[in-house]
């Protein structure tokens, strides 16, 4: 596990999230309340709740978590089971820990298995053409599930890879000023007050996390590591870890596209027995 956890406490602020989010990459970090953890704020969060600045209503309240001493594979399970990527790791109801799957993919680096990646820990998946606007990139990857997604050009040939930390990291806050008008109201609307209609207009502020429309091709990962469909676990754990990527895209002798590897599916194999 990491034991040094970089964590924010309630009341806080979301900039400061996305601030420490774009500075180390991480994807997202713990809430502390009087010392003991109350939830998770992750990249997904900030960008499906743009508006919302609370970090109260952004995180995930009452996150999974794990003991210190429980075992590598039980912590696969708990990841695969709920579908997240990271355990907080306490003792005694205080953090002590963060283990993310990072850390399993670095365990399964150092495992040497050389099971084949073809048919067991791939994925089907989809590509998008390079001048897709980033907007609709984040929309899409909102309504798949997917958290990366290849990037093809006119030629169908593989680009590059746009995943949520390109649109953190390409992000930003916007500050804008909103207005309601009552002029309209009526004696019969009980919502209409004589101190607001003689006012006319009210005006409010509003912060929002915004992602540029430009073209996605300005804001992928040009330089992809590939990897064939008989490539081994270890030596694609391995590629991982050492280019701090979650995923690395599959491909056939033609060298097209055909599927995709994620770190989430790689952490399977700590789940499997392991032959003497």
């Amino acid at each position: 596990m990491t034991q040094d956890v970089v964590s924010v406490e309630i009341p806080g602020n979301r900039d400061d999230v996305l601030k420490i989010l774009k500075r180390t990459g991480i994807s997202g970090v713990p809430v502390i309340k009087d010392g003991q953890i109350v939830g998770i704020i992750t990249r997904k969060d900030l960008l499906r709740k743009p508006d919302e600045t609370q970090l109260g209503l952004l995180m995930t309240p009452d996150p999974v978590t794990i003991g210190p001493d429980a075992t590598i594979a039980d912590a696969a399970r708990l990841m695969i089971r709920h579908g997240i990527r990271r355990l907080p790791v306490v003792d005694d109801r205080r953090l002590v820990g963060l283990l993310s799957v990072s850390d399993l993919i670095l365990a399964i680096a150092q495992m040497k298995c050389t099971v084949p990646i073809r048919d067991v820990y791939t994925s089907q998946t989809f590509a998008i053409w390079e001048e897709t606007p980033l907007t609709v990139v984040g929309r899409v990857m909102e309504i798949s599930g997917f958290d990366a997604i290849p990037i093809l050009d006119a030629d169908n040939t593989l680009r590059g890879i746009i995943s949520e930390r390109d649109l953190i990291r390409n992000s930003v806050i916007e500050d804008s000023v909103g207005v309601s008008d009552f002029s309209n109201g009526t004696d019969d609307d009980e919502w209409t007050w004589e101190s607001i209609r003689d006012n006319h207009t009210l005006s409010y502020s509003i912060s929002k996390v915004q992602i540029p429309k430009k073209p996605v091709k300005h804001a992928m990962v040009k330089n992809v590591i590939a990897v064939p469909l008989n490539a081994e676990v270890s030596e694609c754990a391995l590629k991982m870890k050492r280019a701090r990527v979650d995923q690395l895209p599959v491909i056939n002798g033609d060298k097209r596209l055909v599927a995709m590897l994620f770190d989430r599916d790689l952490i399977r194999v700590l789940c499997a027995p392991m032959s003497p």
